[in-house]
């Protein structure tokens, strides 16, 4: 298949739905329902020190990312995925990309544990439902 032919067969409201997906998972996985306060503690950012932080700039790039992630996703995937196979494939990505990178940059800096897998995991449960809604939608 061809780059052209790869950019005509992209669904991009499956694109913008799993990019959406991920914000949202990230605003759950970071807040106190779930790991705010160990990821604050992880990190040493206060509520104090995100009073000056632009959030409308700080969550518009969180998106755009999230919808680079998902563009790339939905190239790799594929348009003739299926759930299943998208499922496995942001599986993968996350776990054989993102977490083996992340996990060699927090040694280096030598981060936390809990830190890593905060953020490793949340990358591999949203590329993983990414992949589902796009190889569904594919």
């Amino acid at each position: 298949m061809n780059m052209q032919n790869a950019f005509q067969n992209l669904n991009w409201l499956a694109i913008i739905v799993a990019a959406v997906s991920a914000f949202i998972l990230g605003g759950l996985w970071y807040s106190p329902l779930m790991f705010a306060k160990r990821w604050m503690k992880e990190t040493g950012i206060t509520e104090e020190s995100t009073k000056n932080t632009n959030m409308i700039k700080l969550f518009s790039l969180a998106f755009i990312l999230s919808l680079v992630a998902s563009f790339f996703l939905a190239m790799f995937i594929g348009p003739k995925a299926g759930a299943g196979f998208g499922a496995m494939a942001g599986f993968m990505a996350g776990l054989g990309w993102v977490f083996t990178f992340m996990g060699i940059s927090y040694l280096f800096e030598a981060r936390t544990l809990a830190h890593f897998l905060i953020n490793s995991i949340y990358s591999i449960v949203s590329l993983t439902i990414m992949g589902t809604i796009i190889g569904v939608w594919q």
